[in-house]
């Protein structure tokens, strides 16, 4: 069989192999590579908010309906806030299943109180309270939030503009075209950022390995074990359920999504592969409109790796320290959570710092916030499990809002569909995405 280099999918592979090779046989050099990863993260960033605003407000306009617009926003904040609590509730069952923590040497805990006094303070200066919440979401200026590229004021604003647009009907269209013009010209500007995708997935892996060394992937092995068997569980029977209850198959998408899953394993984020994301979405079936409000609104608010790992995460450390747990305490740490794991950004080491401010919030310190010492050596890779969920989980919504609101199915496949494997005979239609 013949390999095709200039496939992006088969790049970013060697590139993560090359960099795991590095960052083993030239640790020093390797970390020095994490300087790849930044610019590619950066230059992602810089290019999400522009994005995000011109898709939901194209959509919002397009739509034109303001009850579709209402009834969509609504019931995909309905599935987030249930799926990613079944996710925390599951993270919670395998804990107590493992028990991972338990018997755990904790006598070098101390060693690194510097650095979990760094992300504590981070946590401390974070608003985390409800009103605090709200709050933040609106941002302070238009351009600031534009500018500082923070998801959720860029969503509210982008969703007011959308809904202003929307309610001016045809006075509007000449707004609307100038916007799409734009949005392709940023979509283009990813494909040449994309370009680059391989030598970032593999700098940031060579960081990874020269940083930490293979050998932590091996201490600590049966919580990371415990975090990625789960997500695996998650990912195919919960969401393949929901996948299969709305008529299309989550392993015919996580094909689709091959390339940026491999972006996401690269980089340890899922903010990466956003733009990307929202284009292939596109390309499956999934209505602008839906894919412009649900994906941006997902990354804040559907995040089903980080809450799978906060979860478990905090079960870990009381186990560690030989805490006993009763159920409302259990029941309290998942109310803070389903709190403080929304509007999470996706990039490295935001789950730490959110952990942080989670166990700060539980009443009593009942589970000690030193004991995220146990877990730096290996939250690296765990956070890429993490953020590969929450991708995926992201898609899923998407393709079941759009489904469940009629606005899914492509009238002729793409040339990248075909290529996929995703079309089965002569008919046009996705196989295992047919209607439900």
């Amino acid at each position: 069989m013949r390999i095709n280099f200039k496939n992006l999918t088969v790049q970013v592979l060697l590139a993560i192999v090359v960099g795991i090779l590095i960052g083993q046989f030239f640790p020093s050099f390797g970390v020095q590579l994490k300087v790849l990863g930044d610019i590619f993260v950066k230059l992602i960033k810089m290019i999400i908010a522009p994005i995000v605003f011109f898709t939901i407000v194209i959509g919002f306009a397009n739509m034109g309906d303001m009850k579709k617009i209402g009834r969509i926003g609504g019931k995909a904040l309905i599935y987030f806030e249930v799926i990613t609590t079944f996710a925390m509730a599951i993270g919670i069952a395998i804990m107590y299943l493992v028990k991972p923590g338990a018997g755990m040497d904790i006598s070098n805990v101390g060693k690194n109180a510097a650095d979990v006094a760094k992300y504590a303070k981070q946590a401390a200066e974070t608003p985390h309270g409800f009103v605090d919440f709200v709050v933040s979401v609106i941002p302070d200026s238009v351009v600031g939030a534009l500018a500082k590229g923070d998801m959720l004021p860029v969503l509210f604003f982008s969703v007011l503009f959308g809904l202003a647009m929307a309610g001016m009907g045809d006075k509007a269209k000449p707004v609307t075209a100038f916007f799409e013009k734009m949005n392709e010209i940023f979509f283009r500007l990813v494909g040449i950022i994309m370009r680059i995708s391989p030598f970032a997935a593999g700098g940031a892996m060579a960081y990874t390995i020269g940083k930490f060394g293979i050998g932590s992937l091996f201490s600590l092995g049966k919580m990371m074990g415990s975090v990625y068997i789960t997500m695996f569980l998650f990912v195919v029977i919960v969401l393949g359920a929901v996948a299969k209850i709305y008529g299309f198959s989550i392993f015919n998408l996580l094909k689709y999504i091959k390339e940026e899953i491999l972006l996401v394993l690269g980089t340890s984020s899922s903010e990466s592969a956003l733009p990307r994301l929202m284009q292939r979405l596109e390309k499956y079936g999934c209505s602008k409109s839906v894919v412009g409000l649900v994906v941006p609104t997902g990354y804040s608010f559907n995040l089903d790796g980080t809450s799978i790992y906060l979860s478990m995460a905090a079960l870990f450390i009381a186990q560690a320290y030989g805490i006993e747990l009763s159920w409302i305490q259990i029941l309290t740490v998942l109310g803070v959570l389903m709190l403080t794991s929304k509007g999470a950004a996706g990039v490295t080491g935001s789950g730490f710092i959110t952990l942080a401010a989670t166990l700060a919030a539980v009443p009593g310190n009942v589970i000690p916030i030193e004991g995220m010492a146990i877990l730096l050596g290996v939250d690296r890779f765990m956070s890429e499990a993490r953020a590969i969920t929450n991708l995926i989980g992201n898609s899923v919504a998407t393709v079941v809002i759009a489904k469940s609101e009629k606005q899914f199915g492509i009238e002729e496949p793409t040339a990248e569909a075909e290529a996929s494997g995703l079309f089965s005979g002569e008919s046009g239609k996705l196989a295992g995405a047919s209607e439900a």
